[in-house]
């Protein structure tokens, strides 16, 4: 069992930038595929990003390519999600998810862990 908390959320302008955190619990944190997920009112959750164990692949949804970029710092068990040139689109209650597969899941289904959630609102 791992524990997430998310935190960052935050009303921003249109064009502006916002940097989210994910804390996760416990030492194993290295061990798990890391994603981040958003979902809007009246929409399913979706994928945002993932990024391998070690950090070292990442995957992104068309939506926020050359947008977003994900990191993590396995020595403080967090992983982070850099948001820039946010569109009101990106409207969205953000959640971090841990995976303990190696490959990189972009359903809903293949993470096991999530955190409760940040909002982030971008006005325009």
């Amino acid at each position: 069992q791992v524990q997430l908390e998310e935190s960052g959320g935050g009303l921003v302008q249109a064009g502006g930038s916002l940097r989210l955190s994910c804390a996760a619990s416990g030492r194993t944190f290295s061990s798990y595929t890391m994603g981040w997920f958003r979902q809007a009112p009246g929409k399913e959750r979706e994928f945002v990003a993932a990024i391998s164990r070690g950090g070292v692949s990442s995957y992104y949804a068309d939506s926020v390519k050359g947008r977003f970029t994900i990191s993590r710092d396995n020595a403080k068990n967090t992983v982070y999600l850099q948001m820039n040139s946010l569109k009101p689109e990106d409207t969205a209650v953000y959640y971090c998810a841990a995976d303990r597969s190696p490959l990189l899941r972009n359903g809903v289904a293949g993470y096991n862990y999530w955190g409760q959630g940040t909002q982030v609102t971008v006005s325009s």
